[in-house]
């Protein structure tokens, strides 16, 4: 019976330490018209053209920054799992277990990504299937991903949520938001769903995808959450020339 049930347990373990981590990025693409931004390049703000977006086709956003490290391989593009989403693209990481898959939101539909971000913050799960290779995976995404990932204008600042969504606490749940004074904005929506924020900003900035991968790169190494914060600012300062003091003020971890 204790062979049995030691079997039992190995075959559990077995599986978790099988299981993929996964991280879920919302992106609301940058839009002239319809959303309060500094407005930019007409080719770099229009909201419904990812492939040129300041936050998914530009050299610095999403996608085209993950498709050119060298740390990540694209496994595939396209699929959109709702009208609001453009393009969602799944990578696979290159010596780790672990896979990354982001959703181009329409930037009109901004606050329909805030909201989903939100909801999978409060732990509303939800499961997709990609190819890898020769075989089938299976990536828990949503509230069920291990992080996940705003990235994009605080439309907070521009709008308000019809109700805040509550989730059970959970610390293991990670969130990072990329957007101007996320800290400030976000926090009663956050703290109502329960997810712990590992990454978020005290100002305004440039929430460019070179942040969120040298901050997966310290999640991804179990680092802790104030070295993943002194990762974030020391890759700002890197390419936004703001003096490291500066850049370690503008990123917060924690409540």
């Amino acid at each position: 019976m204790r062979t049995v049930a030691l079997i039992l347990l190995l075959g559990v373990l077995s599986a978790a330490q099988s299981q993929p981590r996964t991280v879920h990025v919302f992106v609301a693409l940058a839009d002239n018209q319809f959303q309060g931004i500094v407005p930019v390049p007409r080719t770099l703000g229009n909201g419904d053209d990812p492939k040129r977006n300041l936050y998914w086709g530009a050299a610095f956003g999403v996608r085209t920054y993950f498709d050119r490290s060298k740390d990540w391989k694209l496994l595939h593009c396209g699929t959109r799992p709702k009208p609001s989403v453009l393009e969602r693209c799944i990578f696979r990481h290159k010596s780790q277990n672990a896979y990354l898959l982001a959703d181009a939101y329409r930037g009109r539909e901004i606050k329909q990504a805030t909201t989903d971000f939100l909801s999978a913050a409060a732990g509303a799960p939800a499961t997709t299937t990609t190819r890898d290779g020769t075989h089938d995976v299976t990536l828990n995404i949503a509230g069920a991903a291990n992080l996940i990932a705003y990235i994009g204008h605080d439309g907070l600042m521009d709008f308000q949520l019809p109700a805040l969504m509550h989730g059970k606490p959970d610390v293991k749940r990670h969130a990072v938001i990329l957007a101007c004074a996320s800290k400030q904005y976000f926090t009663p929506a956050l703290k109502a769903s329960g997810a712990y924020p590992l990454l978020w900003t005290t100002n305004l900035m440039a929430p460019e995808a070179y942040i969120l991968k040298d901050a997966l790169d310290g999640w991804l190494a179990d680092e802790s959450h104030e070295q993943i914060r002194e990762r974030a600012a020391a890759a700002y300062d890197r390419y936004q020339k703001t003096g490291i003091r500066a850049a370690r003020r503008l990123f917060a971890t924690g409540w």
